[in-house]
């Protein structure tokens, strides 16, 4: 594929998002985190589209009325439309129920922030009416892209673990120094172009923390929600016990439940679970936490020290990995799940990749590691590797 510049902003979505009306007719629903692209991406794909911001009142307004004779008016001529921030509509599925009914010659492009806020007002309203795609924070891959450092984004992680790669790739630049930099300040688009700008990161936390979320009235104890968050920033990599944050917080488990679930679905964290065929000794429910982007986990805990003197340095290339496996998972449309294993006496394999035929453990360690032999002893069958900072790439 000839990748066109466009300020190097490719991104790996962009030929599903592209494709999308040639083989549907269903309107596009983007989700995915403040400041990850969407507007810029989307604005760029479908340069003729009308362009509706949901947050300016006067289109708001006009998109709380519900009405189809309201939106033909709103709408003119336009066969296009981008509706942006859909969310903050008090019933976004009707409105895109309105439009895919009532104005069947449109083609819809929808994006939102908050896919919790979305999903619980449009599951029946959006019901074959759309297709959700996501977009992230930049991959590896893109990042390096983006600063013209390669020639392509197509720089998959994932697939150097499923073919069991594990030489190091050998490149002109400084890999280590790159990988740093992502570690600490993260991977958003505004992080290409600027040097690490600590300041945006915590102006972006704020907001996409609790403007966005409190806006939408998810949380009702702020107090409570900034010291979940800093907690869980502070345990990335870790098992998470409900009972033991309840404890902490003074507030039930089930809020703290609540809380995450609404932080996961305004991609901000989210969780993975163990592997386990019910064995007796297998850690079976207790979930990890992991941040979609580090430089905002730093941002939270105002920590942007060199890797040299980090006591959670290994945490944040733990993180950084399976975020990377993950994201290309959803882009490349693999169909691995994404889990831990551990035992209840502590042997851990940090990643398991797993399919209905195939099982796969990763151990991932900055410096040098090995696979437990727990876990090779009792999945014989199991391809394993060990991923590096010397080797991840």
């Amino acid at each position: 594929m000839l990748y066109t510049n466009h300020m190097n902003t490719y991104r790996l979505l962009e030929e599903k998002l592209q494709k999308h009306f040639t083989h549907y007719q269903q309107a596009i629903v983007l989700l995915g985190a403040r400041q990850v692209g969407k507007t810029t991406l989307l604005r760029r794909l479908f340069p003729d589209a009308q362009y509706l911001l949901s947050d300016e009142k006067p289109i708001r307004e006009k998109l709380e009325a519900y009405s189809s004779d309201v939106y033909r008016t709103l709408l003119g001529s336009a066969k296009q439309i981008i509706l942006d921030e859909l969310h903050l509509l008090s019933n976004p599925g009707r409105a895109v129920k309105l439009l895919y009914d009532q104005l069947p010659d449109r083609q819809i492009i929808v994006t939102g922030s908050s896919a919790l806020h979305i999903r619980n007002k449009t599951t029946e309203s959006m019901a074959g009416r759309a297709f959700h795609y996501y977009l992230y924070p930049l991959t590896w891959g893109e990042y390096l892209f983006q600063h013209q450092i390669e020639p392509s984004p197509n720089l998959f992680i994932s697939q150097k673990i499923l073919k069991g790669i594990t030489a190091p790739n050998v490149t002109l630049y400084d890999q280590r120094a790159i990988l740093e930099r992502v570690l600490l300040y993260g991977q958003y688009p505004e992080m290409v172009n600027q040097p690490p700008n600590t300041r945006y990161l915590k102006n972006l936390a704020a907001k996409a923390v609790f403007q966005d979320i409190l806006e939408l009235n998810l949380i009702d104890n702020r107090a409570k929600a900034v010291e979940l968050l800093k907690l869980l920033a502070y345990q990335i990599g870790n098992l998470i016990s409900y009972a033991e944050l309840s404890n902490r917080l003074g507030i039930s488990a089930p809020t703290v439940q609540r809380y995450i679930e609404i932080l996961e679905q305004s991609f901000i964290l989210y969780r993975i679970y163990p592997y386990s065929r019910n064995h007796r000794d297998e850690i079976g429910k207790a979930p990890k936490i992991y941040f979609w982007d580090l430089g905002l986990r730093n941002a939270l805990i105002n920590n942007f020290d060199n890797l040299a003197v980090r006591p959670d340095a290994g945490a944040l290339f733990e993180n950084f990995i399976i975020t990377e496996v993950k994201k290309e998972i959803s882009y490349l449309d693999l169909e691995h799940q994404v889990d831990y294993w551990r035992l209840k006496s502590g042997a851990e394999v940090d990643l398991i990749l797993s399919t209905d035929d195939n099982l796969l453990g990763c151990e991932i360690k900055l410096t040098a590691g090995k696979v437990s032999s727990a876990f090779t002893n009792r999945y014989p069958e199991a391809q394993t590797h060990l991923l590096t900072a010397e080797n991840f790439c």
